[in-house]
Parts: structure tokens; sequence; C-alpha cells
């Protein structure tokens, strides 16, 4: 500690005047930064790259809108959101080529239930694929479908939908529901436990056992 020299008898003696080693003021800053940089990376790791985060944001506009013409029974915007060469795998049904055969099984489905009401209930987008669950309702009471006159019965579905996107338009999908349901709701299938279902299993067990017995014989002949 430096101290000023006194020049007199009547001169004021002035204060001491601390000091700090001037070695030690980098290395604090360069401390502080050295924690601003960790803090910086672990953030950077923290949240995903803005680039991804977009790309996932326009899956989601896109399967969104998607769903609003479904929701729409807009059969041309719903057509406008397949590729050319797209391909549908609707399991209970089959598998559908093009976007022509897409848009045509929608417009017979549209034609079929006049009233039907498709809601998304949950919607997961990724960088090129979105997963979609859905709800259908509505009354078979328009036109066939699938070779079934309508009915006028209520159909109430769940699903889901494993969308797969590129530049904007749907480039494939597989589609899961149950088919067993959309065909006892619309009348296709009896109900469960039903006197009908009874009978058609008790014919199914009759062929099985008949047909078992007849190459049983020919085995043992």
């Amino acid at each position: 500690m430096a101290q000023a020299k006194s020049t007199g008898r009547g001169s004021k003696r002035t204060a001491p005047v601390p000091t700090q080693p001037a070695a030690k003021q980098p290395a604090a800053k360069a401390a502080s930064g050295a924690k601003k940089a960790t803090v910086a990376q672990t953030d950077t790791q923290a949240r995903p790259p803005r680039r991804r985060i977009s790309r996932r944001k326009a899956i989601e506009e896109h399967a969104r809108a998607y769903f609003d013409a479904l929701a729409r029974r807009d059969g041309r915007a719903v057509a406008s959101h397949w590729s050319d060469d797209a391909i549908a795998d609707i399991v209970p049904l089959g598998t559908l080529r093009g976007r022509e055969e897409i848009a045509g099984l929608f417009g017979d489905l549209f034609a079929a239930l006049p009233d039907l009401v498709t809601t998304v209930t949950r919607l997961v987008p990724g960088e090129h694929e979105a997963v979609v669950e859905w709800r259908m309702t509505g009354h078979f009471t328009g036109r066939p479908f699938q070779g079934v006159e309508p009915t006028g019965r209520r159909v109430e579905l769940r699903g889901i939908d494993l969308l797969e996107i590129a530049e904007g338009k749907n480039t494939s999908v597989v589609t899961y529901y149950d088919g067993m349901s959309f065909a006892r709701q619309i009348g296709l299938m009896p109900a469960p436990d039903s006197g009908p279902e009874r009978a058609m299993k008790g014919a199914l067990n009759a062929a099985t056992k008949l047909r078992r017995a007849v190459n049983s014989r020919r085995g043992g002949g």
C-alpha cells in the first residue's frame, strides 16, 4: 500500500490509495467469459436448431390444412394436397395409387355420408412426416359405398394417419381404423353377440368341421 509523503507541519496527509494487482483483473474477466460461453453452449444444445423447428411447423400447417379440407368435404382441396404418384395404404380397404384414385375414394366417402364430420384429436409433426389421430362421424344416407347400399345408420370411427410429406404434398399415407367396426355400423356385418352373428359363426364352424372330416378321410384312405 502506497502512502503520500508529508510536505510540512501544516500540510494535510493524503489518505492511502489501495491498489489491486493488475494480473487478477484479466483472470477474473477470463473466468466470467468462460462461464458465459458454457451457459450459451448449454442453452444451444438444449434448443433444437431454428431450421428444424420451422420445418416441423411447415409440416404441421400442411397436415392441418389437409384435414381442414377433409372436414369441409372439399374433394378438390383434398386432391390438391396429394402428389401425382402418391400411395395410400388404407389398411382395412387396400392400397390406392395416384392422386386421382385417392381423391376418388374420398369423393365416394363424402357422397355416401353427406353429413360427415372429421375432427383432428392429436397431431404430432416431424421433419418429413406427421402422425394424425382423427375421428369421423356421419350418417350413411347418401350414395352406395364400396358396393353397399346406404342403410341410413350412424357411423363413428377413430383412426390414425401416418403421413409422409415432401415439397408441400402428401407422398404416402398408412391409415389405420377398425374395419370390422365400420362394417358393423353400416349394417354389412351383424352386431356383436346378436342372433345373426351367432348363426353366422355356427355356419362357419359347421363348414370348418365338415372340411376337416373330409380331409381326414382322404388322408386315411
